[in-house]
């Protein structure tokens, strides 16, 4: 989780038994985006924001063939707590560590 995610959804993820990972766990509360999302990979995992400029460098590194982690982006104002967690929750137990490169999720994913 990035640091611009309210606790309520990762809350609500370990709630279903998602395995969640925050920034500030991670001794990464004040990082910057790029070192970030270059620490998610480290750590396999796919970092979840509601940051407009992360999702700007994930852009960056998907036009530039850059291997990145899986990014997935929620806007903080159309996109509720609520749908991110059941969202987030169908991500996490659909793939795969191995799958998760190269690509911007965007949420909601269904109407």
């Amino acid at each position: 989780m990035d640091h611009h995610v309210p606790a309520a959804i990762t809350r609500g993820l370990r709630r279903r038994g998602v395995d969640v990972l925050t920034a500030a766990e991670d001794g990464r509360a004040d990082c910057d985006d790029a070192p970030l999302l270059d620490r998610a990979g480290e750590v396999g995992r796919v970092l979840f924001t509601r940051d407009s400029d992360l999702l700007v460098e994930a852009t960056r590194r998907l036009r530039s063939g850059e291997r990145f982690t899986t990014v997935v982006y929620a806007h903080q104002l159309e996109v509720s707590i609520g749908r991110c967690v059941t969202d987030l929750e169908v991500i996490a137990k659909a793939g795969s560590p191995e799958e998760a490169v190269r690509q911007v999720i965007y949420l909601p994913l269904g109407p």
